[in-house]
């Protein structure tokens, strides 16, 4: 084992995956392929919403920008942890580690607020479809995603600035393969009961208010599509909102399990599991869950395809 005692803690040690020594090969090429899919299908959806003008609309607007987050945020953690599985000494230095969670936080709050954005979108278009274009204009699509940006920002700071600043000098030994806030500010030798607190509020703003706003809005969505006399409508009503509910449901049920519990309870090997699924997997079912199974985006694909050619 190592540690830095008495001393300020200049790297971690990342042990996320250290019980599957014999396993880590393995694991890189699962995630390595399963990381390099993600990217093609993330290419795609972009590029095809770029190209084809009949998606120009706020809708695909946002799941392009949703699109580039995630690539960004599996950016930050997943080619670290492929280098990391094939190396014998899996480190990071106290500074590249305040990057990277400042990065991480920063992409995630945001990911957070953009759905809520999405949300609200969906409610204009199915409760005041007449009103649409003139309450969902560019200006106001730029406008959702420049304050869900910044609320990132400010959140991934304080969250970040907190923490750093904290002593370090014990261990350094992280058992995560990221730098996450709950196994960072494990390590912290000492942290106040504050911090925790703030922390925690932080994490309920991200996470619980825009949940709240999500749910106002499928609470409204639902009355309007039952107001819907013939089932086919209805029926194609709800469909327009069933991806985003799922996409949701995942996004917030790993981030309120990792990030709502009390320090107590927390669980290395659990966490680790969670992550893997919102770092690696999440982002691989979203673009099949949003784009790759809504016949309109085909359509779009199949003439970008050809337009190319």
């Amino acid at each position: 084992m190592e540690w830095v005692n008495e001393t300020t803690v200049r790297q971690f040690v990342f042990l996320g995956f250290s019980s599957l020594a014999g396993l880590q090969k393995l694991l890189f090429v699962v995630f390595l392929l399963v990381y390099l899919f993600t990217l093609g299908t993330k290419a795609i959806i972009i590029s095809t919403i770029v190209l084809d003008r009949a998606l120009h609309t706020p809708m695909y607007f946002f799941l392009g920008v949703l699109s580039c987050s995630e690539t960004c945020y599996t950016f930050v953690i997943v080619p670290k942890m492929l280098v990391d599985l094939l190396a014998q000494k899996k480190t990071i230095s106290f500074r590249g580690c305040a990057i990277q969670m400042f990065s991480f936080l920063f992409l995630i709050c945001s990911h957070s607020f953009l759905l809520a954005a999405m949300g609200y979108d969906r409610y204009v278009a199915i409760c005041n479809p007449l009103r649409y274009t003139v309450l969902m204009g560019y200006g106001v699509c730029v406008g959702l995603v420049a304050a869900a940006c910044a609320c990132g920002f400010i959140i991934s700071l304080v969250t970040t600035s907190m923490i750093f600043h904290l002593p370090f000098h014990s261990s350094n030994q992280l058992h995560h393969f990221f730098c996450d806030v709950s196994p960072v500010l494990k390590l912290a030798s000492h942290h106040s009961h504050l911090n925790q607190l703030v922390i925690f509020v932080l994490g309920v703003f991200v996470l619980v208010i825009p949940l709240l706003l999500i749910l106002v809005s499928y609470v409204l969505i639902i009355s309007a599509i039952l107001k819907i006399p013939s089932s086919v409508g209805r029926y194609k009503a709800f469909s327009t909102c069933a991806s985003h509910l799922i996409v949701v449901t995942v996004h917030y049920g790993c981030a309120s399990f990792i990030y709502l519990r009390p320090k107590s309870n927390y669980s290395s090997s659990q966490d680790t599991l969670i992550s893997v699924s919102y770092t690696i997997l999440t982002p691989l079912l979203n673009p099949m869950i949003y784009s790759l199974r809504n016949k309109e985006f085909k359509s779009a694909l199949r003439r970008a395809m050809v337009q190319t050619s």
